[in-house]
Protein backbone atom coordinates (compact mmCIF):
# COMPACT_ATOMS: atom_id res chain seq x y z
CA UNK A 1 0.00 0.00 0.00
CA UNK A 2 1.47 3.70 -1.40
CA UNK A 3 -1.03 5.64 0.86
CA UNK A 4 1.70 8.02 2.14
CA UNK A 5 4.02 8.85 -0.25
CA UNK A 6 7.52 7.98 1.09
CA UNK A 7 6.56 6.30 4.42
CA UNK A 8 7.69 2.46 4.04
CA UNK A 9 5.85 -0.46 5.31
CA UNK A 10 8.47 -2.27 8.02
CA UNK A 11 7.75 -5.49 10.21
CA UNK A 12 10.20 -6.00 13.38
CA UNK A 13 10.43 -9.41 14.94
CA UNK A 14 9.58 -8.63 18.70
CA UNK A 15 9.89 -11.20 21.71
CA UNK A 16 6.35 -12.25 22.13
CA UNK A 17 4.82 -10.33 18.74
CA UNK A 18 5.41 -8.87 15.35
CA UNK A 19 4.88 -5.15 14.96
CA UNK A 20 4.27 -3.24 11.79
CA UNK A 21 5.06 0.44 11.41
CA UNK A 22 5.38 2.48 8.77
CA UNK A 23 8.65 5.12 8.74
CA UNK A 24 9.27 8.10 6.63
CA UNK A 25 10.89 11.64 6.73
CA UNK A 26 14.59 12.56 7.24
CA UNK A 27 16.45 10.05 9.32
CA UNK A 28 18.71 12.89 9.83
CA UNK A 29 15.83 14.71 11.82
CA UNK A 30 14.82 13.78 15.64
CA UNK A 31 12.18 10.88 15.83
CA UNK A 32 8.60 11.11 16.66
CA UNK A 33 6.38 8.21 17.02
CA UNK A 34 2.86 8.31 16.63
CA UNK A 35 0.65 6.31 18.48
CA UNK A 36 -3.06 5.41 17.43
CA UNK A 37 -6.16 5.21 19.07
CA UNK A 38 -8.98 2.54 19.30
CA UNK A 39 -10.26 1.10 17.45
CA UNK A 40 -7.97 2.78 14.78
CA UNK A 41 -4.73 1.55 13.22
CA UNK A 42 -1.68 4.00 12.28
CA UNK A 43 -3.62 4.73 9.15
CA UNK A 44 -4.99 7.08 11.69
CA UNK A 45 -2.50 9.89 11.13
CA UNK A 46 -1.51 9.73 7.26
CA UNK A 47 -2.61 13.87 7.33
CA UNK A 48 -0.78 14.25 9.95
CA UNK A 49 2.57 12.55 9.52
CA UNK A 50 2.60 14.17 6.04
CA UNK A 51 2.82 17.50 7.59
CA UNK A 52 5.27 16.33 9.75
CA UNK A 53 7.88 14.11 7.55
CA UNK A 54 9.90 17.40 6.17
CA UNK A 55 10.85 17.84 10.30
CA UNK A 56 11.01 14.83 11.92
CA UNK A 57 11.38 11.04 10.93
CA UNK A 58 8.09 9.82 11.78
CA UNK A 59 7.34 6.12 13.00
CA UNK A 60 4.13 4.93 13.42
CA UNK A 61 2.87 1.75 14.72
CA UNK A 62 0.06 -0.49 14.66
CA UNK A 63 -0.38 -1.37 18.50
CA UNK A 64 0.01 -4.87 19.47
CA UNK A 65 -3.67 -6.37 18.49
CA UNK A 66 -4.38 -4.10 16.11
CA UNK A 67 -3.65 -3.71 11.98
CA UNK A 68 -0.94 -6.06 10.95
CA UNK A 69 0.58 -5.97 14.58
CA UNK A 70 -0.01 -9.04 16.69
CA UNK A 71 1.05 -11.67 19.44
CA UNK A 72 3.36 -14.43 17.53
CA UNK A 73 0.93 -17.89 16.93
CA UNK A 74 2.99 -19.82 19.15
CA UNK A 75 2.32 -17.42 22.14
CA UNK A 76 -0.64 -18.67 24.26
CA UNK A 77 -2.34 -16.12 25.75
CA UNK A 78 -2.07 -15.18 29.58
CA UNK A 79 -5.29 -15.31 32.16
CA UNK A 80 -4.42 -12.19 33.01
CA UNK A 81 -4.25 -10.50 29.18
CA UNK A 82 -1.43 -9.34 30.36
CA UNK A 83 0.25 -9.69 26.71
CA UNK A 84 -2.58 -6.83 25.82
CA UNK A 85 -1.36 -4.65 28.83
CA UNK A 86 -0.39 -1.10 28.16
CA UNK A 87 2.97 -2.00 29.27
CA UNK A 88 3.49 -4.66 26.76
CA UNK A 89 2.56 -2.37 24.04
CA UNK A 90 4.68 0.75 25.52
CA UNK A 91 7.56 -2.37 25.10
CA UNK A 92 7.00 -3.20 21.99
CA UNK A 93 7.16 0.53 21.19
CA UNK A 94 10.54 1.22 22.64
CA UNK A 95 11.41 -2.40 20.39
CA UNK A 96 10.58 -1.12 17.46
CA UNK A 97 12.60 2.05 18.04
CA UNK A 98 15.41 0.26 19.23
CA UNK A 99 15.49 -1.70 16.37
CA UNK A 100 15.00 1.20 14.21
CA UNK A 101 18.26 2.63 16.24
CA UNK A 102 16.53 5.13 17.55
CA UNK A 103 17.40 5.76 21.26
CA UNK A 104 15.63 9.56 21.78
CA UNK A 105 12.17 10.69 19.85
CA UNK A 106 9.21 12.36 20.52
CA UNK A 107 6.08 11.08 21.47
CA UNK A 108 2.07 11.69 20.59
CA UNK A 109 -0.64 9.47 21.39
CA UNK A 110 -4.12 9.07 21.14
CA UNK A 111 -6.76 7.41 23.45
CA UNK A 112 -5.32 4.33 23.65
CA UNK A 113 -1.78 5.10 22.15
CA UNK A 114 -1.91 8.19 25.11
CA UNK A 115 -2.25 5.94 28.02
CA UNK A 116 0.50 3.47 26.24
CA UNK A 117 2.89 6.74 25.74
CA UNK A 118 1.99 7.75 29.66
CA UNK A 119 3.00 4.23 30.63
CA UNK A 120 6.39 4.23 28.41
CA UNK A 121 7.28 7.63 29.14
Amino acid sequence: MTWITGFERRSFDLPNATAVARVGGNPANPALVLLHGFPQTHVVWHRVAKKLADRFFIVMPDLRGYGDSALKPDVAELPDHSLHSKRAMAKDVLDVVSQLGINRFYLCGHDRGGRVAHRLA
